[in-house]
């Protein structure tokens, strides 16, 4: 089978690709930087292909890179040229709550792309997923660099919001059941990992790898707005996005009303544990100038 993957070249992507090939079969790491980003581009990529896996996506936007754009309008060039070659099947990553109505752009426009998938006439299976770790993300680096740099550590809200991580591999795994298995098509599926727990205990394991104990405060979500509106314009990857402070200020537990549950043996089983968080822990320190925009370093 040959897959063409969007965002073929991030963290789950790349995972995927690695995965398809290791099981025999064809993948194309499609991304924005490389020039697959309209109808045309994506057409001429697809062809050939069997199966469409639809990664691409952004927790925050920086110039032309929009939700509208990049969630919305990619989705809607992605089904373009996936009826216009004759792909078989679409699937997709998406949030675990993203939904209509909420007012947040990253959900809403997480939900509208699900919607042009679901109304594509292509076959589809989507996968709502919460927080994913694993070497290369944005959640173990950034949580051990915050630990090593700054003795506070502030936690999103007052109420002890859960996290479920779904390991990398867990996720590469379930995608890639999705390009083949007939009995996930034409169905919406949430993806967590095998336990769930308060934020908190999250980032102290996290911690506890890394060596260090910083004080832990409670913050209102205002306030972390306010963080996370500074930090994504002074920051090369902002220390927290806008949309993290709104994912975790819900908690990434529950899904969005109509997805399902995953058949048993898809279900993830790489536990968030020492060992897993160890793995993924990237090498570098703690934060600093040439973490900042400004900074030529």
């Amino acid at each position: 089978m040959k897959v063409a993957i969007t965002g073929g070249n991030g963290f789950i992507g790349s995972a995927l690709a690695k995965l398809l090939r290791q099981q025999g079969h064809e993948a194309v790491q499609l991304s924005r930087r490389s020039g697959h980003g309209v109808s045309d581009d994506l057409r001429q990529a697809f062809e050939g292909c069997d199966a469409v896996a639809h990664c691409a996506g952004i927790n925050r936007e920086i110039g032309k890179q929009t939700y509208q754009r990049v969630h919305i309008d990619g989705t809607r060039n992605v089904v373009e040229a996936a009826q216009a070659v004759g792909i078989k099947h679409i699937s997709m990553v998406s949030f675990l709550r993203a939904r209509a109505g909420t007012g947040w752009p990253y959900h809403e426009s997480k939900w509208q792309a699900e919607e042009i998938i679901r109304n594509s006439g292509v076959n589809y299976t989507i996968l709502k997923t919460g927080v994913v770790y694993g070497l290369g993300d944005h959640m173990l680096d950034h949580l051990s660099r915050a630990l090593k740099t700054f003795p506070v550590f502030g936690l999103v809200g007052y109420t002890d919001n859960g996290v479920a991580p779904t390991h990398v591999d867990d996720m590469a795994r379930i995608l890639a059941a999705a390009t083949h298995d007939q009995t996930l098509h034409g169905r919406t599926f949430y993806v967590i990992g095998p336990e769930a727990m308060p934020l908190q205990t999250a980032v102290r394991r996290v911690g506890t790898v890394v060596g260090k104990r910083p004080l832990y405060v409670r913050l209102p979500v205002w306030a972390q707005l306010c963080i996370g509106w500074m930090t994504e314009r002074v920051m090369r990857v902002p220390l927290v996005a806008l949309a993290q402070v709104r994912i975790l200020s819900e908690g990434v537990v529950e899904p969005a009303e109509g997805a399902e549950l995953l058949p048993e043996a898809l279900k993830p089983t790489i536990r968030f544990d020492a060992d897993t968080i160890a793995a993924g822990l990237p090498a570098a320190g703690r934060f600093g100038l040439r973490d900042l925009r400004c900074c030529c370093l």
